[in-house]
């Protein structure tokens, strides 16, 4: 599986970086991960990331955004599953095994699980999705998103995924909210939600939710995401019907 992070390298995220590129050395299971620089020099990346042959590194050679920059090393991705991560967060010890393993038993095209806000003092405070756990056929998670201003349906960092479901379900056109596009994958694919957190979202000062201005835009990113999986949803269930009369 690969794990695929953009960063600009802003020095009070760099030991975030660390731990996120620690927090991977701790799965039980080969990993890859490919780190897009989104306009960042090279030689400010953390040693042990610049070391490791498992990470890849994808030079920007201009700042593009977060979007564009996750889209690009979505190119390099050369393994069946995919998993997004911000450079500021962590997985959980068991994260990649658990949804691993559940996908290659079941077979079912994405696997998600809960995350946990992780506290300055190092507390953790669980976040139950508002999809239950267990088996969601395609397009059942958006029922659990009815409308753009309630809580997003799962985790998009929670999500390991079959990497071509995830090239046809992206990140999204927008300077912030973008990864509520890739909630999408799950119109695609039955899948399964596990009742364990996978993921840490770091809670701090220089996160793009603490700014001033993440208010501004961020109904409008969640109209343009919610229509983004509604359509998708729609367009697609004709499909999923004739195949399944097709199977009968």
């Amino acid at each position: 599986m690969t794990v695929v992070i953009a960063t600009q390298l802003r020095p009070d995220r760099l030991a975030f970086l660390a731990a996120m590129h620690a927090s991977l050395c701790r799965q039980s299971v080969p990993w890859e991960a490919v780190v897009a620089l989104d306009g960042a020099d090279p030689a400010r990346l953390p040693g042990a990331l610049a070391a490791d042959p498992r990470v890849r590194i994808l030079a920007l050679p201009r700042p593009v955004g977060a979007a564009c920059a996750r889209n690009f090393a979505l190119t390099e991705v050369r393994t069946e599953y995919l998993n997004w991560a911000d450079d500021d967060d962590e997985f959980t010890d068991w994260a990649m095994a658990l949804r691993l393993h559940t996908l290659e038993e079941t077979g079912v095209g994405w696997c998600a699980g809960y995350s946990q806000d992780l506290h300055p003092d190092g507390a953790t405070t669980l976040w139950r999705p508002p999809t239950p756990p267990g088996r969601h056929e395609a397009g059942d998670v958006w029922r659990y998103w009815k409308d753009p201003a309630d809580t997003i349906p799962l985790g998009p960092t929670t999500i390991l995924a079959r990497t071509d479901l995830v090239r046809a379900a992206p990140m999204g056109g927008l300077v912030q909210g973008e990864d509520y596009c890739t909630l999408a994958v799950t119109c695609l694919a039955p899948g399964i939600v596990l009742p364990v957190p996978v993921y840490r979202y770091r809670k701090h000062a220089g996160q793009m939710t603490a700014q001033d201005s993440y208010d501004q835009l961020e109904a409008r990113a969640r109209v343009f995401a919610h229509r983004f999986g509604v359509s998708l949803r729609a367009a697609s269930s004709p499909l999923r019907e004739a195949a399944s009369a097709a199977r009968s």
